[in-house]
């Protein structure tokens, strides 16, 4: 950012007073501006012992397989965003329980956070939306796991199956680090009790 949205005064990177990190301030009208992390809010839609992925048609990882997903909007809730989602990228209607959240992903390198609700499928009524090439259910041993867009996404579906086995469906919630060498690190930092 370069100008004020108030006054189009110059910002200046400084650590307000009473503050500890460096924001955007308006040298003229003293306005803060705070960049805050975004949200990413999708589902796992499922239907029997299947799951429902999209196969991107957009960057990034383009061409991989990836649950519906996407940035929550101004104005809705995150599950309100996540349907939103699902039936822009998949075409498909869910039903949703009062324990839909499911998994929960802080990615501080990214400024992100992630979170997936499960929903099942209304019915087999689905099609790729804009964003997707292709729509599909996938039982575990049919996931195309090697063709996985992102981490996140990938470690929804490995716990979803151990959980379907169980029939417990714990939320959990999870520290997603980028390291400089590339590698990804996670870690289970929060899991509810099921029973």
């Amino acid at each position: 950012m370069k100008f004020c949205h108030q006054c189009a005064g110059s910002l200046v990177l400084r650590i307000p007073e009473g503050d500890d990190k460096p924001r955007h301030c308006c040298t003229e009208c003293d306005s803060i501006y705070y960049l805050n992390p975004k949200n990413v809010v999708g589902t796992l839609p499922f239907y029997g012992k299947k799951v429902l992925l999209c196969k991107r048609a957009i960057q990034p990882r383009m061409g991989k397989w990836t649950l519906p997903a996407g940035f929550m909007e101004n104005g809705e809730s995150s599950l309100n965003g996540a349907i939103r989602e699902t039936t822009e990228e998949a075409g498909a209607s869910v039903l949703v329980r009062s324990d839909s959240l499911y998994t929960l992903f802080n990615l501080p390198s990214i400024n992100q956070v992630y979170m997936f609700f499960r929903a099942e499928l209304a019915n087999l009524d689905f099609a790729a939306g804009v964003e997707s090439d292709e729509v599909a259910l996938f039982s575990e041993q049919e996931i195309p796991w090697q063709e996985i867009a992102f981490p996140v996404v990938k470690s929804t579906l490995e716990h979803y199956f151990e959980d379907l086995r169980k029939q417990q469906f714990p939320v959990r919630m999870f520290d997603v680090h980028h390291e400089e060498d590339r590698k990804i690190t996670t870690h289970l930092i929060s899991e509810s009790n099921p029973g």
